[in-house]
Parts: C-alpha cells; structure tokens; sequence
C-alpha cells in the first residue's frame, strides 16, 4: 500500500523465531473454540481460512487480534452443526501446524 505513495516495504525480513500454539476446546455442544496462536505475516487469515474450509468445518465467528509480531486469533467453529469431537480436532491441529510451520506456503499445496 505504501508504493501507491512512493513509499517502497523494505527488501530484508524480519526473522524472529515465535513459536506455534494452537488449542481447540469445546465451547458449548454446538461449538468449539480454536485458538491459534503464530508469528504474524501477511496472508496468514487466509491461509487459516482456506485450511479449516478443506476439512469442511464451519467457522460461526472469530476474533482476529495482532501483538507486536504475534497473531493471537480465536474462531469458534463447528462441523454439521455440533463441536468437534476428539478425533476432527486432532486432524485440525495436524492441518495447521503443517501449513503454518512452513514459511511461504505455495498455493499448489492447498
């Protein structure tokens, strides 16, 4: 945005090593809360987004907050209509813990 005023982004990145935390818990019987927490780059909510869409979760709501370098974001989710069980859980944390480890995630790997 700022080259639309002749302002160039800095060629270096920052390389800060932040470490992945991501937890789902229930939040009722009808939904359960991801928290996720990761260095934040540009692209990262929707590379999320795309992620839990694949597995075909649905997200109700989500509070998407910034700290410095860290993306702290919370969706409250559901599949079919009820909260994850067990078993969808794992295989949602598995997802994003690959896909957010990597540094530059290419669009064919989606």
């Amino acid at each position: 945005m700022g080259e639309a005023f002749g302002v160039k982004a800095p060629e270096k990145k920052l390389d800060v090593d932040i470490a992945t935390r991501i937890r789902v818990k229930e939040d009722g019987p009808k939904r359960s809360l991801l928290s996720i927490e990761t260095a934040d780059r540009p692209g990262l909510l929707v590379e999320i987004i795309k992620i839990i869409a694949d597995i075909n979760i649905d997200v109700e709501s989500a509070e998407i907050d910034t700290e410095g370098l860290v993306a702290k974001d919370k969706f409250h989710v559901s599949y079919r209509g009820a909260a994850l069980n067990g078993s969808l859980s794992q295989v949602l944390v598995n997802c994003l813990r690959y896909y957010l480890r990597r540094p530059e995630t290419d669009i064919d790997s989606y």
